[in-house]
């Protein structure tokens, strides 16, 4: 299905391509999510002619991640799990867990944005996890699991 995008995504494309993308990926997930339109003759000119306000839009959201990431910047989250002698944990610590302790610091960030490309940790330790705020902006915080009886 040919879509024309409507903000920056990802190994895809940028504000204004026309990419052809899986018909259940663009009907599922990019066009519900407002990041895209069926590129019809239509949605292409209405498209031309918003695209001064989308492309100021997509300027704004980059600029408020980017002042998200400076505070993020070498940020420490220290989160307590319930672990054996061993140091290994009874259960782990997701991305869900990791978004909650931010949010809790004062930091909002949704489960989304926290990447965990080794899955959860499981056992006591200090973890590198990078947050993706935006298309263009990564941040990377430490994550400290705390064993606790």
């Amino acid at each position: 299905m040919e879509i024309i995008l409507m903000d920056k995504v990802t190994n895809l494309g940028n504000l204004g391509d026309v990419v052809n993308v899986k018909n259940g990926y663009a009907r599922n997930f990019l066009i519900p999510q407002g990041m895209a339109k069926r590129a019809n003759k239509v949605n292409i000119a209405a498209f031309a002619e918003r695209k001064a306000e989308l492309e100021k839009l997509s300027a704004e959201k980059l600029v408020a991640a980017q002042a998200r990431a400076e505070k993020l910047a070498g940020y420490t989250v220290q989160i307590s799990q319930k672990a054996g002698i061993d140091g290994r944990l009874f259960g782990s610590v997701t991305n869900i867990d990791i978004a909650e302790a931010l949010t809790a610091q004062g930091f909002p960030v949704a489960r989304g944005e926290v990447r965990l490309p080794d899955g959860p940790f499981k056992a006591v330790g200090d973890y590198p996890v990078t947050l993706s705020l935006h298309s263009d902006v990564d941040v990377e915080i430490t994550i400290a699991v705390l064993g606790a009886a």
